[in-house]
């Protein structure tokens, strides 16, 4: 074999290695971030420098994003896609999204920001749908004598309100809501994925494994991101990992805006929601 000057540079310094920047979007998507013990949820805020860092690399030849996300909010969702795919455009960067345990509804809408989505076979994937999910207090208060007193400006100022029955209304006003988000959802899993199957259930809010969704079209291939970048750009590929934003030593210690005991409370509340989330898909 020829002997090279360059053998002898440290890998960071080589130019002719190829480098894929990879970006980590983990987490329900839109939850609250800074308590004391938990990192924090995805939102467009908390991930947009990390992403503008990776699509700035200038050697990149490609950018990885690894998602791992049961969804959450709708709209930080497609925030999210929209900035990768706003900044995929701006930089000439093809887009690898690599999913872990799960990209389901919000995560897989920003799983499909990708050119090309790769799954392991015991991936779940899909969920595209929308719910909404609450509770209903009637019957508590009127046990232990509580008097609901609401005064509104505005019929439907108070809809959905937990501690008043609900009204046909009011649910045919979310199911419609509901019906817009999801047809949004739809138009953009098509234009993204022009080559899916048909089948009755795609779109029914249903979820299947990483092999199952392969067949389906919802995603290209199964594997990792180590293999993948080395079939795509060979053994000597380099892959650059871009951290999203950290908390700052307030919301480390829980000193969040409203204290220590509120950051407390915040957090019982949202680590309960974000297990919720998970454990829909047995995680």
């Amino acid at each position: 074999m020829a002997f090279s000057i360059q053998n002898l540079i440290p890998a960071r310094f080589r130019r002719d290695w190829p480098i894929v920047p990879i970006v980590k979007l983990s987490g329900v998507i839109g939850a609250p971030a800074g308590g004391m013990f938990r990192g924090g949820g995805l939102s467009l805020d908390a991930v947009e420098a990390a992403l503008a860092k990776a699509f700035g690399v200038e050697r990149a030849t490609a950018v990885a994003i690894v998602v791992n996300s049961p969804g959450g909010a709708a709209v930080q969702s497609h925030l999210i896609f929209k900035r990768i795919r706003a900044l995929a455009e701006e930089r000439k960067r093809h887009v690898i999204v690599v999913v872990e345990d799960v990209a389901a509804s919000g995560g897989y809408m920003i799983a499909v920001a990708g050119d090309e989505i790769v799954v392991d076979a015991a991936s779940i994937v899909g969920s595209i749908g929308v719910v909404s999910a609450g509770f209903g207090f009637t019957g508590l208060i009127e046990k232990i004598g509580v008097e609901r007193r609401v005064h509104t400006a505005g019929t439907s100022k108070a809809m959905l309100d937990p501690f008043r029955p609900e009204r046909a209304e009011d649910v045919a006003r979310l199911t419609e809501l509901q019906g817009d988000v999801h047809a949004g959802f739809i138009s953009l899993v098509k234009q993204r994925r022009p080559s899916l199957k048909d089948d009755p259930d795609l779109f029914s809010g249903a979820f299947w494994s990483g092999k199952r969704a392969v067949e389906l079209g919802l995603a290209d291939q199964i594997g990792d991101l180590r293999q993948v970048l080395r079939e795509k750009f060979g053994p000597e590929v380099r892959g650059l990992r871009i951290p999203t934003g950290k908390r700052g030593w307030r919301q480390r210690l829980g000193m969040s805006a409203g204290g220590r005991s509120a950051a407390l409370v915040t957090d019982a509340v949202a680590a309960i929601e974000e297990r919720l989330s998970w454990s829909r898909f047995g995680l």
